[in-house]
């Protein structure tokens, strides 16, 4: 006599519809379609999507990209929400939950450039693009000549605007590039040592209500435990710096030999004090002390001068 499988219960995926987004939910549709799931999509616009003419950091930060989305789980329109970390803020409202971190990308920021191989190729005053402070900072110590010019827009239009020859160059996530067949555009990317990445970057996060324990136990088996052990390191620092993206903070972690290394640094949007390091080592097998190192990387980084 066999016994029938009990039926799960349908999953809709709440997602933005830039390309890249509509990827990142689709990659998952498919991993819990094969696990016996009925999964659908809600395409959503949010309010990041819709307001391109000014930085993130001044209308209200990369949450802008998670709050309809969070709506739609709040409503029961949706149930999961799929993120690139790096745009989910640090502290999520009361009643979600970071239910999965997945295994991470390309962590890297990669140099587009029609005309140029690297960086360090372009001429004095060369005009790049991106909308991060956090990459504003860094390319100004390593080439205070560059004028940094704004980039807002999804990837598409980011690349066309550089096409368009509004840029000499342009930085983005290499992970982007590489999910969306891209690869190609890649001239070079930045070691960490050069261009330290966003916390989260490279990794998808996915989001529920915290009373949906059926949700966190289907999402289980997609779960990537060293890149959440070494997110949790980098996003613990953004959060005891104050978690804002209008804040020019990097911090990106790494586990070899059961040890987990991080490293931070914080820069002055103003170029008033040059750019303040810290790192730090030690096991983090549990997220708990994973969280613990990067609370303490914060604290050298305050000690040194940064402020949230």
């Amino acid at each position: 006599m066999t016994t029938e499988r009990p039926s799960l219960p349908p999953i809709t995926i709440a997602t933005r519809e830039s390309r890249l987004a509509l990827w990142q939910a689709e990659h998952v549709q498919a991993l819990l379609r094969a696990r016996g799931h009925n999964v659908s999509l809600l395409g959503m616009t949010t309010l990041g999507d819709q307001i391109l003419d000014r930085s993130l950091s001044k209308v209200g930060g990369k949450g802008l990209f998670v709050k309809e989305l969070e709506t739609a789980l709040e409503d029961g329109r949706a149930h999961i929400a799929v993120h690139s970390l790096k745009d989910v803020p640090m502290v999520l409202p009361d009643g979600f939950a970071l239910a999965c971190v997945m295994e991470r990308e390309d962590p890297r920021d990669a140099f587009v450039s029609p005309r140029y191989a690297r960086l360090h190729d372009l001429p004095q005053g060369a005009v790049v693009g991106t909308s991060s402070l956090r990459r504003q900072v860094l390319l100004h110590a390593l080439r205070p000549d560059l004028k940094i010019e704004p980039l807002r827009g999804n990837l598409d239009t980011r690349l066309r605007k550089l096409d368009e020859g509004q840029y000499d160059a342009i930085v983005l996530a290499a992970a982007g590039l590489k999910r969306l067949g891209l690869g190609e555009r890649i001239r070079a990317e930045f070691s960490t040592a050069e261009m330290l990445p966003a916390a989260g970057q490279g990794a998808l996060g996915i989001e529920v209500r915290s009373d949906r324990q059926d949700l966190v136990d289907a999402l289980r088996p997609l779960a990537h435990l060293p890149t959440w052990l070494t997110v949790t390191a980098e996003r613990a620092v953004s959060r005891c710096m104050g978690g804002s993206c209008s804040m020019p903070l990097a911090a990106h972690a790494r586990l070899e030999g059961g040890l987990l290394h991080l490293e931070a640094a914080w820069g002055d949007p103003e170029g008033r004090i040059a750019l303040v390091r810290a790192r730090t080592s030690g096991p983090a097998a549990t997220l708990e002390q994973a969280n613990t190192l990067g609370e303490a990387v914060a604290a050298q980084l305050r000690a040194g001068g940064a402020t949230g």
